[in-house]
């Protein structure tokens, strides 16, 4: 049996509706809500959380395989405590849990960020790991720290796999995560980067965690990437799948600098997540490309999807969802 983590999350969501696909039987943690998606009654849900033992402990009862995808993702300082806590202790717990219960194997969703993302002039590849120097982000400086939870599991006997996924395309909640930049392609935003970063589709990302799993690679990690893509083209192809204008001004690093300092001061005033941080700002300007070669050599016969295709069965599926 699976269990899953996250599972109201972009990728946690679309791997528990990949897995009933295939008759296998999932079970997942909710918080307060049941997360309404297609599939979902098919679900064994038991309420909880990832920092309660107790119901972490007994949601692990009879499971074999655990995917762990839950983490919050956040550029604003304000969250940095809770973000910290939820994904390095939330997957500590994991672990531990998956180690007493004598789990067959756990796959652990991390980030590109944990690699240390910011090094212009040479490709990211999965023999790199985060540094003050060679990250921008709490957050990618909190998965960094996760994955060291889940080696740590490996040390005690734990079977694992890490997927290190790039900015993620789906149809999820738009107004947090990768999601967002969509959000902000339908409203037009205006502005644009030539800076580039790698993007893939989040049912590439689901295909490659569901074939680590069943296959006998461990303690390995691997870089999921598409394509490297510019920001700009991304934005370019949103606007066009919904009809909207393109971004038309460009962000210097000038603009940016003075941007996220009046985001920060009109957050501080107004209590709300400032749109542009300190930490985005310098990933949009960015050109960073990352190596998807070692997981196409591990798995000869996966194939990534177009991102252009990506991008417009995404924004077909959140014009239904919002009925746009």
């Amino acid at each position: 049996m699976n269990f899953v983590t996250g599972a109201s999350g972009l990728v946690g969501s679309h791997l528990i509706q990949s897995l009933l696909s295939k008759g296998q039987q999932v079970r997942a943690l909710y918080r307060s809500t049941i997360p309404n998606f297609n599939g979902a009654d098919k679900v064994e849900w038991i309420k909880g959380d990832i920092l309660d033992i107790v119901s972490l402990d007994h949601a692990m009862q009879g499971i074999t395989n655990v995917y762990h995808c839950a983490a919050i993702v956040s550029f604003s300082p304000k969250q940095a405590g809770v973000m910290l806590q939820a994904n390095i202790e939330g997957t500590s717990n994991v672990v531990n849990a998956c180690i007493h219960h004598q789990i067959h194997k756990l796959v652990y969703v991390s980030s590109v960020a944990a690699l240390g993302r910011i090094r212009e002039g040479a490709p990211v590849d999965e023999t790199m790991n985060w540094t003050p120097e060679t990250s921008n982000s709490i957050y990618g400086k909190s998965k960094y720290l996760a994955e060291m939870e889940v080696w740590r599991g490996m040390g005690e006997g734990l079977n694992v796999a890490i997927v290190n996924p790039v900015i993620i395309l789906g149809a999820g909640d738009w107004n947090k995560g990768s999601s967002e930049i969509f959000k902000s392609a339908y409203d037009e935003f205006p502005w644009y980067t030539n800076g580039v970063s790698g993007f893939v589709d989040v049912m590439d990302v689901i295909d490659a965690m569901q074939l680590l799993m069943q296959s006998d690679i461990q303690g390995q990690r691997f870089i999921i990437s598409g394509s490297n893509v510019g920001y700009r083209e991304i934005f370019n192809l949103i606007a066009k799948a919904f009809g909207k204008k393109p971004p038309s001004k460009q962000v210097t690093p000038l603009l940016a600098a003075i941007v996220w300092r009046l985001e920060a001061v009109k957050g501080f005033f107004t209590g709300k997540t400032p749109l542009l941080t300190k930490e985005t700002a310098a990933t949009a300007q960015a050109v960073v490309h990352f190596d998807n070669t070692k997981f196409l050599n591990a798995f000869p016969a996966f194939k990534y999807r177009m991102i252009a295709e990506s991008i417009n069965r995404a924004c077909a599926e959140l014009k239904q969802l919002h009925q746009l």
